[in-house]
């Protein structure tokens, strides 16, 4: 993960460690392989339980920018709550502003949506379409856009600005 660069004085001694903490980690976590983390599904009134569905999740940190990229998989067990869903991102996001994602629900419909990150927040919320010849939206729950089952998978990802 990158950090804060050093800040040189006048008549330091530049060493290879020093090079190599400032130069080559620094660009070594930017070029790294993403991190995987679980994000949370959560629900407003009653929390849904994954049983045998899956969530994954990965990010990639740089600075106070963060991209997140995450899949959850619907299983024949997985119970649905009730309510808006929200899905966890890593970190917590900066307090200046909303931010927009893309989401996929691969329900019996595909369902192409959009991700909402409010400020100051660590989950964040998808909205769908409310009907396949709709372009109005409805806040994804468990019948909206569709009654949620076995085997759909929605798939998102968003780039913010972390509050760290």
């Amino acid at each position: 993960m990158t950090f804060a660069p050093r800040t040189w004085v006048v008549g330091e001694v530049v060493s290879a460690a020093l090079l190599n903490q400032e130069i080559r980690d620094q660009f070594s976590s930017i070029l790294a392989a993403w991190t995987s983390y679980t994000p949370t599904w959560t629900a407003a009134t009653t929390n849904p339980v994954l049983n045998n569905g899956t969530i994954i999740g990965r990010y990639m940190k740089v600075g106070l920018t963060c991209h997140v990229a995450l899949k959850l998989t619907m299983g024949s067990t997985t119970t649905y709550g009730s309510g808006v869903y929200r899905l966890g991102v890593p970190f917590t996001s900066a307090a200046s502003m909303d931010y927009i994602g893309t989401a996929r629900l691969v329900a019996a419909n595909s369902w192409i949506g959009h991700l909402i990150l409010g400020a100051s927040v660590s989950d964040m919320n998808a909205a769908f379409p409310t009907s396949t010849s709709n372009a109005s939206a409805v806040t994804w729950n468990s019948v909206a856009p569709e009654t949620m089952a076995n085997g759909h998978i929605i798939r998102a990802g968003i780039t913010y600005q972390t509050a760290t």
